[in-house]
């Protein structure tokens, strides 16, 4: 009886041991072969392993307005807020041109391609309309902050109605002028309020020795060889130069079609043969002429952009701690008005070459690493660097620290591809501590209540994208030869009609078709 009930518990005690088995899942080897895999529904609390996503590889080429190539601190973080291994091909600006000509004809181009400018981006839009780079504007709205882009910004990069780019913002007028208000403070001197008190500064502060030092030794204007950015275009505004196109008799002509065109280049010839402005000014780099501006050489430094004077004070207190800046950009012309010409929105363009992005998958992870760029920890990071180590925040604006080498060194090249606007990827506005910088950033708004915008910026001339560097060179060759005494004004009007001949009366016709 003993070994029966003996035998009977044994049962029951291997029964209930089977039992606990099954319910606790049995051996860890046994649930790998047999058991679906968790699940975060029904009962099963367990939770799902998520592989991560490998990064998005991408290579991205773009122009480098520094003198060396900046070190991995930035992007270094960059990969980890967007999960990306980026390679960075960084060329000299001055040389970007060739080499992204060069890139394009051996297609070698990255799958993120930075242009130089607007010109380069006129120049590669024949290429666009032959299906070379990707069209981006379906996918936009499925990404939130590329969606932010402003519609009138990115109807100015259209190609036959379609985008094809990101662009990068710019305020629409920041040209004007940065001057020595330490010189025109001890010659008695305000703020030009029109051209011939502009005139009259470039000249006082050549011949009436702002510096103190006994010798006739300074300038009034340093310019540099670059009619667009330097001072030309801007003083030509003034003038009431249309802004590159205008209207004349109810069709579209070019701004040297214009007699204010024709007033600049007298303009600059009278302040030449004065010895008011650097003799050589169309063979002096933006960067010899900033050298002669923070060195003491010059008093007024015009066009480009009155926010450069954060590093142009940076570097003339160097050699002249006393020295002070200020910015002005209301000059009237003789009719007593205000203008100022404005570009398009952007100053560059992104492109997506077909050569390197493969398909459309690979397109919209591209895509999405921009739209995180448009976030505001993104843009932050590239614009302005690491906090606390590049810029701190004060009353929500950021202020770069002092080491401005180490911003220039480590920041500047990443800075110049950020895209979009502070309206549009939510990054910090500037805190500014530097009085003219302050009323520079005031100017730019005033600048825009009075700007001209080019109407052809969203025009296509097929003749214009073919010849138009070409035929602006003529343009350009004659209006410095104008300026230095080389060829008068029937001399000037030959270089016109060439303009015609070989192609320009053809961009006319094409540009008023287009309108």
């Amino acid at each position: 009886m003993k070994k029966k009930s003996f035998s009977i518990l044994l049962t029951a005690l291997l029964t209930f041991s089977v039992m606990l088995s099954a319910c606790s899942g049995g051996n860890n080897s046994s649930k790998e072969k047999n058991d679906p895999a968790p699940t975060t529904n029904g009962g099963d609390t367990t939770a799902a392993v998520v592989e991560p996503e490998a990064p998005t590889e991408i290579k991205i080429m773009l122009p480098l307005n520094t003198t060396d190539t900046p070190p991995d601190t930035i992007k270094t973080e960059l990969e980890k807020l967007t999960n990306t291994k980026l390679t960075y091909q960084f060329f000299p600006a001055d040389s970007y041109e060739e080499k992204l000509n060069t890139s394009f004809a051996t297609g070698s181009l990255p799958q993120v391609t930075y242009l130089k400018n607007q010109a380069t981006f006129v120049q590669m839009k024949e290429s666009i309309k032959d299906g070379q780079f990707w069209e981006i504007g379906p996918y936009l709205s499925e990404f939130p902050n590329l969606s932010k882009l402003k519609p009138e910004i990115l109807n100015n990069t259209k190609v036959d109605g379609k985008l094809y780019s990101l662009y990068i913002g710019r305020p629409l007028a920041r040209q004007g002028i940065i001057y020595r208000k330490d010189w025109a403070d001890k010659l008695g001197l305000s703020a030009p309020a029109n051209l011939d008190e502009l005139y009259e500064m470039a000249k006082a502060f050549t011949e009436q020795d702002p510096d103190g030092n006994g010798q006739k030794d300074t300038i009034g204007v340093v310019d540099r060889n670059e009619l667009y950015y330097g001072a030309f275009k801007t003083i030509s505004a003034w003038f009431g130069t249309p802004n590159t196109w205008g209207e004349k008799d109810g069709q579209l002509a070019p701004e040297f079609a214009f007699s204010q065109y024709v007033d600049t280049m007298d303009f600059f010839k009278k302040l030449r043969d004065g010895g008011y402005m650097n003799q050589d000014f169309a063979a002096t780099s933006k960067t010899d002429a900033v050298n002669m501006f923070t060195s003491g050489k010059a008093g007024l430094y015009i066009g480009g952009s009155m926010q450069d004077i954060d590093t142009l004070n940076k570097d003339l207190i160097k050699n002249y701690p006393d020295a002070v800046l200020d910015t002005h950009s209301m000059v009237a012309g003789s009719d007593g008005k205000f203008a100022q010409w404005m570009i398009p929105g952007y100053n560059n363009v992104v492109l997506f070459p077909k050569s390197a992005v493969k398909d459309e998958a690979e397109l919209k992870k591209i895509l999405g690493f921009f739209d995180k760029m448009m976030t505001p920890e993104v843009a932050n990071l590239m614009f302005w660097g690491i906090e606390g180590t590049h810029y701190t925040v004060v009353d929500g604006k950021a202020k770069p620290g002092d080491d401005k080498e180490l911003i220039e060194r480590e920041v500047k090249g990443y800075k110049d591809s950020v895209i979009g606007e502070a309206e549009t990827n939510g990054m910090y506005q500037p805190y500014n501590i530097l009085p003219g910088r302050i009323h520079a950033e005031e100017l730019v708004l005033e600048n825009v209540k009075v700007g001209v915008a080019d109407p052809t910026a969203a025009l296509d001339s097929a003749t214009y994208v073919e010849k138009g560097v070409e035929l602006q060179q003529i343009i350009t060759d004659a209006t410095y030869k104008y300026i230095y005494g080389q060829i008068d004004k029937a001399g000037f009007d030959k270089e016109v009609e060439s303009w015609m001949s070989r192609g320009g009366a053809q961009i006319i016709e094409e540009y008023n078709a287009a309108k």
